[in-house]
């Protein structure tokens, strides 16, 4: 493994090509389009459209947010992305909690981030203590919405740092519901020691919230540079990337493959489908386009010590490496990557080959 990969971004240059058209919703349909879309255009009022995206979980890697986040970035218009503060999924399900740095990328990205907790879920039909269907505040979701389109500057990054001065807040309100959830289906939850000392730690605001998951997120890096994923098919070059940006976010992330040539070091997202023939859903391509788009934007790229040229890079691979068979879908899915990877300067590789 190469020693930790140091990287800058200024700014953020990039043209999505396969963003899915999103359908537009009347304001008065908003509760039912946010059990079903995951992303969508919001007739706001007469004036005012927004694009909406939310997240199951405050988790990056569950439900592929980043996906969802994605499919917005061809509007135009103010983007908006909902993330609970955090998701309680019982005593036998898992508790996943927002990042700062989750927070600050959105930033970069310029998407309003709204920070809420959920209300309502219904009892697992498998597990005795576990929640599912859980579903937002939406009363609380509008009222941010109109907040957020009535400002008058277009940039995120204000509003954004506001909402982490309150994640505190939102916290305890979220512990609160889940108290009633709780009682109210007849479910054992998680402690909520750990959860009230955690609100307790970020209530000062930003800074504090910032120094814990600053920790949280460095301890993660650290494990998952040591654990290959079953759908990853990589070389095992795992790096540590640490990525810093004129807004003060700190990314810690790590990088699937990376390798080192005279032209410079390759920043490879691996996306693998276990099935011979068959190609990467679109989910999961477009998640991977996130992290291009970041790393197709760094700068002043810190590598073994040495000042280097990044070069991003997605890599697909199947069962058997071979792409020749896909349906038509799958053809059109590879025709838009390919436009997309041209444009924004991605190294596209499919199998172990360079496209």
């Amino acid at each position: 493994m190469h020693s930790t990969i140091q990287g800058r971004i200024e700014n953020i240059q990039y043209t999505p090509f396969m963003c899915n058209q999103l359908e537009e919703i009347e304001i008065s349909s908003f509760s039912e389009a946010m059990c079903h879309k995951s992303s969508f255009i919001l007739k706001v009022d007469n004036m005012n459209k927004a694009a909406i995206s939310w997240w199951v979980s405050a988790k990056r890697t569950r439900s592929y947010p980043f996906a969802r986040v994605y499919n917005t970035l061809a509007f135009s218009g103010k983007r908006i992305t909902i993330i609970p503060v955090f998701k309680d999924e019982g005593l036998e399900g898992d508790r996943d909690y927002i990042q700062f740095d989750t927070v600050a990328l959105m930033s970069l990205l310029n998407i309003h981030v709204i920070i809420a907790y959920y209300t309502s879920a219904e009892k697992s039909l498998s597990y005795t203590n576990k929640i599912t269907k859980q579903r937002f505040d939406n009363e609380f979701l509008l009222r941010k919405i109109n907040e957020i389109v009535s400002l008058q500057q277009s940039d995120a990054l204000h509003w954004n740092m506001s909402e982490l001065d309150n994640v505190g807040a939102i916290g305890n309100r979220a512990i609160i519901s889940y108290r009633a959830i709780a009682s109210g289906l007849d479910v054992a939850m998680s402690d909520f020691t750990l959860a009230q000392k955690r609100m307790s730690d970020i209530s000062g605001g930003r800074t504090d919230f910032l120094t814990l998951s600053r920790t949280n997120a460095e301890q993660a890096q650290i494990r998952e540079a040591h654990t290959n994923q079953p759908n990853e098919h990589v070389d095992g070059t795992k790096s540590k990337l640490t990525i810093t940006n004129y807004l003060g976010g700190m990314y810690h992330l790590t990088v699937d493959e990376t390798r080192i040539d005279q032209s410079g070091v390759y920043l490879v997202e691996a996306k693998h489908c276990k099935q011979n023939n068959k190609f990467i859903t679109k989910e999961n391509i477009k998640d991977g386009l996130l992290k291009m788009i970041l790393y197709s934007n760094l700068t002043n790229v810190i590598c073994d010590n040495s000042l280097m040229r990044p070069i991003a890079c997605l890599k697909l691979t199947n069962g058997n490496n071979n792409f020749n068979n896909l349906t038509i879908k799958e053809q059109v899915t590879l025709h838009n990557l390919r436009i997309e990877a041209s444009r924004n300067n991605i190294t596209l590789i499919l199998g172990n080959d360079h496209d």
